[in-house]
């Protein structure tokens, strides 16, 4: 049944992510709440796994949730699961864009796509942001204003930001930096 679950569940989040991998994410904080495979702490701890290896972070989480969830065969389900609608999408776009591809109505369903992916992509980087700086789940949060403030969180995501856009050191390093700074300062809260 778990199987089941999981290609379903990936089915639709690859058919509906339209956007690339960052698109993935509220339909996967969604995926959390309602099926408790993962909390919003450990959607984090994927994205920043994901994010640091190879691939794009869509499939790299979907291997990851299915690992989790019902071990390798799991994993492998879930990927290929997420994987299959954009498969057949493509070929079937493929085929009707070389005879309709300067239709106005393709068009413009292009044209209308493009700021819903937009959409997606924010939504996903404010929940990152509300629940790794300030460390809140937008969907439970009762906390007051004074209890969500991070300092050393806020000063490492600062200081990263400034750190990347003066010296625009290579992505890789920028992680490792941020991952020995967290292990040092040990920015997870007790």
């Amino acid at each position: 049944m778990i199987y089941w679950q999981l290609f379903y569940e990936f089915f639709l989040i690859g058919l509906f992510a339209i956007g690339g991998g960052m698109a993935t994410l509220p339909f996967l904080r969604d995926l959390g709440e309602r099926t408790g495979w993962f909390t919003p702490a450990q959607l984090i701890d994927m994205i920043a796994v994901s994010e640091s290896t190879p691939g794009p972070i869509g499939i790299n989480m979907a291997t990851y949730v299915g690992y989790t969830t019902a071990g390798i065969p799991g994993s492998v389900l879930a990927t290929m699961a997420e994987i299959l609608p954009s498969l057949l999408i493509v070929t079937v776009i493929a085929k009707v864009l070389e005879t309709y591809r300067d239709s106005r109505l393709v068009q413009s369903i292009f044209y209308g796509i493009r700021p819903a992916s937009v959409g997606l992509i924010t939504s996903a980087a404010l929940s990152i942001f509300l629940i790794a700086i300030l460390q809140i789940d937008v969907y439970h949060a009762t906390l007051q204003v004074i209890d969500l403030i991070r300092p050393k969180r806020i000063l490492l995501a600062v200081a990263l930001f400034f750190a990347i856009r003066k010296w625009k050191p290579h992505p890789v390093l920028t992680i490792a930096i941020a991952a020995v700074v967290g292990a040092v300062f040990r920015f997870a809260d007790p």
